[in-house]
């Protein structure tokens, strides 16, 4: 009996064991199959606020030990300091990097080369492109012929040693800052300047499904087939940031900083348009630091708007009116020095910007001085000049008078009559001082 009971014990222990391995040893392996891939989109000009959120995103994707994080990019160019800046994220990162040139019609240009050669794995989608990494200057400035050979060869060890680290074309990477050649996706395959050429972010995972990859600390293989993509969405911050860093915008802000300043000085306790004023003067100079600023430009779209100042004041016949609309224009055009358009001003954003500020400045200064020369209608002082009727005999030791229906104590230096015609020459308190109207 004792047997039986052992026999039905040993039975019921293997059964549960075998009935809960059904449900554990599934979710234990498909937690450890679960797989998670990061995916952000950088479109636009390589700049401090982009470098902020790709490497914010890339020690995000290191803290969770992802899979893989894969940047899709989509740029014309930026600045150096940022370029490289994420540069040094990519390389030191702990979770491999796939940079992704997509969709189509996408291109990696400039700094955008740079970012995808340092890239552990580089992709590319159809009717792309890659290439003209040639430097235009720190800042997009104009550099002598000498700096201008010092900062090339200086970008040209730098991408050859990026494409070499990766096993890829240093030679192209080398012609492609010397000599600002590009590449199609197809031919950038070819020339092995990429690793692969993918329709879709599907296509691509599962592409590069059980790749290694060469990394910093040691070799890795990559298991992205059945991973878990989740998008990493810039922050609102970064959104605004960015949206302000557009050098169009950054002019606008400017532009709107010096009317609302302007407006608050000419009329004192406004306060709406100097506080926004302000905050946008605030914002554009932020821009500006992201932004290869001219400052003679800017000097001369400060001279600009004196101009228009002055010309209220003083009799020029519009010939300071015409020397600020034209410092401005230039001062505009000069603002941002770059080869590149996506760094440069627009016309259509500056003409009307110029033609706004003539007209703004030349009417509220022309307001604002004919208010201040316009005689005082109100209080003591808007009662000299005023004409009134005698109410009673006005000599040197007093009378009455009535002014705008008023009856105010009077006296005057000459007789005056009852019923005559006066005009007030001073007040002092609650009395007045007046003379015959006509009389100097």
């Amino acid at each position: 009996m004792l047997q039986i009971l052992k026999n039905k014990f040993i039975f019921l222990k293997v059964s549960s064991f075998i009935l809960l391995s059904f449900f554990v040893l599934p979710k234990v392996f498909a937690d450890e199959a679960r797989k998670d891939v990061m995916v952000i989109t950088v479109n636009g000009a390589i700049n401090p606020v982009s470098a902020e959120f790709i490497g914010k995103s890339i020690r995000k994707a290191n803290d969770k030990k992802g899979e893989a994080l894969v940047i899709e990019l989509d740029t014309p160019g930026g600045l150096d300091t940022s370029m490289r800046n994420i540069v040094k994220e990519i390389v030191g990162s702990q979770v491999p990097i796939i940079v992704y040139v997509s969709p189509s019609g996408s291109r990696a240009a400039s700094a955008g080369v740079f970012i995808t050669l340092a890239a552990h794995v580089a992709a590319m989608a159809p009717g792309t492109n890659i290439g003209a990494a040639h430097p235009v200057g720190l800042g997009g400035g104009k550099i002598d012929k000498t700096m201008a050979e010092k900062v090339t060869n200086d970008a040209s060890a730098y991408i050859k040693s990026l494409a070499e680290s990766r096993g890829r074309n240093a030679q192209w990477a080398d012609d492609a800052v010397r000599k600002s050649v590009s590449a199609t996706e197809s031919q950038a395959l070819k020339l092995h300047i990429i690793d692969l050429v993918a329709p879709d972010l599907k296509s691509l995972l599962e592409h590069i499904d059980g790749w290694k990859v060469r990394m910093a600390y040691g070799d890795r293989i990559l298991h992205t087939k059945n991973a878990v993509v989740t998008r990493e969405e810039p922050g609102l911050r970064n959104r605004i940031l960015n949206l302000i860093s557009d050098p169009n915008i950054a002019y606008i802000l400017m532009l709107l900083g010096f009317y609302g300043l302007f407006f608050e000085l000419t009329n004192p306790g406004s306060l709406f348009p100097g506080v926004i004023g302000g905050i946008c003067l605030i914002l554009a100079f932020y821009a500006f630091q992201t932004l290869p600023v001219n400052y003679a430009g800017l000097l001369l779209i400060i001279l600009a708007i004196i101009l228009f100042i002055l010309e209220v004041k003083i009799v020029s016949h519009g010939i300071l009116t015409i020397g600020g609309i034209i410092a401005m224009v230039i001062g505009s055009l000069m603002l941002f020095e770059s080869t590149g358009p996506f760094m440069k001003l627009s016309l259509a954003i500056v003409l009307p910007a110029v033609i706004t500020t003539t007209l703004f400045f030349t009417t509220i200064i022309s307001l604002a001085f004919k208010a201040h020369r316009r005689k005082p209608v109100t209080g003591h002082e808007g009662l000299i000049g005023t004409v009134g009727t005698a109410d009673t005999d006005i000599q040197t030791d007093g009378g009455t008078v009535l002014l705008h229906g008023e009856r105010w104590a009077a006296y005057s230096d000459e007789p005056v009559a009852k019923g005559e015609r006066i005009t007030v020459e001073m007040v002092s308190g609650l009395k007045v001082k007046v003379r015959k109207a006509g009389s100097t």
